[in-house]
């Protein structure tokens, strides 16, 4: 069952897919309606599952399960995870690939892969109050607290010296 993301209990699981490119406002429309297809049907061995999602910056997307509700089972993530792969197919981008790392430069979303990321801490390009995208966060509690932050504050930290 299909509900507003802001409307989950902060106990609920959330799963953050990033995008390495931003959507254009047609793609976002498109995903929007799939996605809502998707929580509508999603369920769990038959029983409807209590989710919503939300898109930020026009390249995350975040899946919200309230979890007091029902759990997801081994199958409902598998599906959840087919869905997503779909996109990825569908629109030429990459949301699985957790080797790469997400912050902002002023206003704007950066992309790079970890290496990349490790080499921008060594030459001082990012620093410790680089605001990154925490995607590791399992939970609405935490992602509305842990999510993004500076460095400092996230397992990027081990990057910077």
């Amino acid at each position: 069952m299909l509900v507003d993301f802001n409307t989950l209990p902060e106990t609920s699981k959330v799963w953050i897919y990033q995008a390495n490119r931003s959507f254009n406002d047609q793609e976002l429309e498109e995903i929007k309606s799939k996605l809502d297809v998707f929580i509508e049907n999603w369920t769990a061995h038959g029983a409807d599952l209590n989710a919503g999602y939300d898109i930020k910056y026009k390249r995350f997307i975040i899946l919200g399960l309230n979890q007091e509700v029902n759990n997801a089972t081994g199958c409902s993530v598998d599906a959840s995870v087919h869905f997503i792969q779909q996109l990825e197919k569908d629109y030429n981008v990459d949301l699985l690939d957790k080797m790469n790392v997400s912050y902002k430069q002023g206003e704007f979303v950066a992309y790079k892969t970890l290496t990349e990321f490790r080499k921008m801490a060594k030459d001082k390009a990012v620093s410790k109050n680089t605001i990154v995208f925490n995607n590791l966060v399992t939970n609405i509690a935490e992602y509305n607290e842990n999510w993004e932050v500076p460095a400092s504050d996230s397992w990027h930290n081990r990057f910077l010296k």
